[in-house]
């Protein structure tokens, strides 16, 4: 520890002293750009050897330069244009020039914005995310496992902390399996470089902000993996991350001014407390340790005060999005980044992208918590975020209560109807995306003790409640595991690699039980898919009684009757509590057997849950 406190306090004097390590120019950062957007400024960041020793020279109808900035780190240039609505599309040389020297030139290109039918689409509560870590699910070119230029070499499918050599390539070899279980989006984490020299696999510290994992494959494959989602119906989801980076990344390890990341005089930890955010009462130190903390040793916390990083960033995430065309965004760690920042940075990516879906990783059991954090102003925050959603970690614990709590004023099933009662908070309650389980947190199934009837009815919540349904990898399958530690809810998807004993991407790869739970899970997932009532649809709940937990989703065309049996013991109800919403009907029909039930009385078997549409 003390030798990387040291390199953090003292980095940036480190940096220019191996000024002459690095090229005379480079890099040049956006590589290239487009003309036609909403905001016509841009600033590149240009890094080289004393690069600020240059003067820029730049001659191109519709760019301006605007200012160059030099700062603290004479290897850096910040370079302001302005592109004016007439710029036409093409090349041009940008010239750094030093007396007695020969110039320096990149040829920086502006390019047309892309706008195709299908892109930037938006993921909504019409949707069912996938989510995938792509080390762990398949891996379809095995000539990128490995690389000598990068810090963690080889693969070792025995270790839950090294590499497994999962890539983008094998997720794509996949597609036809995840639409046939009814996923319509697919969410994979950070695919970004991340050049690590240890458990680099799970992508959250970055070292390269505009290169994909070299492991993963390239720019150019996340871009074909994109188009290839949507030629077959299916959206995805980029994962960012603003609150920090990776130690190893060039803006790291030649910092362009101290200021760039947050500095401590030793190493501060995040103090992981929402509270010194949201506590009108609270101390500016805790506030200041919940914020400018960093998360990781590895994990440098980024400086969002500073309007260079506020650029970088921010550009950096249109980019992606006008490069590859993704229809939405996961934001990292949401809490920890500054909020001001993050309120402009999703004004300022809505405008240039108004149909891109936004929710930020907010992990609370407290419905307040989460509304805090959520666009809208409505609880008093003092600042609109702009957030559209967040993940409603409060509904997963209230569903995890629901399925293994006794019975009580606010436990159990009634855990559940008073979290969803305080819908109330939220502008658009939604936008929330709802999940039991994901790479950070204990799997469903071992959450439930290997439950069966408890799985089903989770992934029946999951399918049926508002919001936008998020599982994870595996779980149609019944992978199981206790993030004790987190690499243990990480295993490779069996069948994903080419000496697997097993393919359970497969029926014929699957056990009976496996092939049970799948099949349960894809016919409510196509069902859901088929259904707007649950996508798009009103919610009633009612308060529940005798351990049974009802609600309905419904609009013009169906209704869907949920019952969920909280106890221990099968439990028979009457329908007549619930006549304001089955209006009269007389018989459902089951969604997952087809069968016809009589609607006068019902039996559910114990933690079961029973789904069905209500026939007029």
């Amino acid at each position: 520890m003390k030798k990387f406190i040291l390199f953090t306090a003292c980095c940036l004097v480190a940096a220019v002293s191996a000024s002459a390590q690095i090229p005379a120019l480079e890099r040049v950062e956006p590589m290239f750009w487009w003309v036609g957007m909403h905001n016509p400024d841009l600033q590149l960041i240009v890094h080289g050897d004393h690069i600020a020793d240059r003067k820029v020279e730049l001659n191109y109808p519709g760019v301006k330069l605007v200012a160059v900035h030099k700062v603290e780190n004479p290897n850096y240039l910040f370079v302001d244009l302005r592109i004016f609505s007439g710029a036409s599309p093409g090349t041009f040389p940008i010239k750094f020039v030093k007396a007695g020297e020969k110039a320096l030139v990149y040829d920086y290109a502006l390019k047309n914005r892309d706008r195709s039918a299908g892109r930037l689409q938006g993921v909504t509560d019409k949707d069912l995310i996938y989510l995938i870590m792509p080390d762990r699910f398949s891996n379809g070119d095995p000539t990128n496992d490995s690389f000598s230029n990068m810090r963690e070499k080889g693969v070792h499918r025995d270790s839950m902390y090294s590499r497994h050599g999962g890539d983008i390539q094998g997720v794509m070899n996949h597609l036809d399996y995840l639409k046939d279980l009814g996923v319509t989006a697919i969410w994979l984490t950070p695919a970004i470089e991340n050049d690590e020299p240890h458990a680099s696999y799970h992508g959250y510290a970055v070292t390269d902000h505009y290169k994909i994992d070299a492991r993963f494959g390239t720019n150019e494959l996340y871009k074909k993996f994109v188009e290839k989602c949507h030629a077959m119906g299916l959206k995805v989801v980029m994962d960012l991350v603003h609150n920090h980076a990776g130690t190893e990344g060039y803006t790291i390890q030649d910092m362009p001014m101290k200021s760039w990341v947050h500095q401590w005089p030793k190493y501060t930890k995040s103090n992981f407390r929402y509270e010194a955010v949201t506590d009108i009462h609270g101390s500016a130190a805790d506030r200041k340790a919940m914020l400018d903390g960093w998360f990781d040793h590895r994990m440098a916390d980024m400086n969002q005060n500073n309007p260079y990083v506020q650029n970088f960033l921010t550009q950096n995430h249109i980019w992606w999005a006008e490069y590859s065309g993704v229809d939405g965004f996961r934001l990292d760690t949401y809490p920890y980044n500054d909020p001001e920042y993050m309120a402009k940075w999703a004004v300022d990516v809505k405008a240039e992208f108004p149909h891109l879906s936004i929710f930020g990783e907010v992990l609370t059991s407290i419905p307040v918590f989460e509304a805090y954090f959520a666009q809208g102003n409505i609880i008093h925050q003092g600042l609109d975020t702009h957030l559209p959603g967040v993940t409603d970690a409060a509904v997963k614990d209230a569903i995890y209560e629901a399925l293994n709590g006794k019975e009580g004023w606010t436990d159990g099933v009634n855990r559940l109807y008073n979290v969803l009662s305080q819908d109330f908070l939220y502008q658009d309650v939604t936008r929330n995306t709802i999940f039991v389980d994901n790479h950070d947190m204990s799997r469903i199934l071992s959450v439930v003790g290997e439950d069966i009837d408890k799985y089903k009815s989770a992934m029946a919540m999951l399918m049926t409640l508002r919001g936008v349904p998020q599982m994870y990898y595996g779980d149609e399958i019944l992978m199981a595991g206790y993030s004790n530690p987190d690499g243990l809810v990480r295993s490779d998807f069996p069948g994903g690699w080419a000496d697997d004993k097993v393919n359970k991407f497969t029926a014929a790869g699957r056990t009976d039980k496996e092939n049970d739970a799948f099949n349960y899970v894809r016919k409510l997932a196509n069902y859901r898919k088929n259904t707007t009532a649950l996508q798009t649809g009103k919610m009633m709940e009612y308060v529940p009684e005798k351990g049974l937990f009802v609600y309905f989703r419904y609009d013009d065309k169906k209704t869907v009757m949920v019952i969920y049996n909280g106890r221990d013991k099968e439990e028979t109800t009457t329908t007549d509590r619930y006549i304001e919403r089955i209006q009269g009907a007389k018989q459902a029909k089951n969604v997952i057997t087809d069968e016809t039930v009589d609607l006068s009385s019902l039996t559910i078997g114990p933690k079961a849950t029973l789904v069905l549409e209500l026939v007029k």
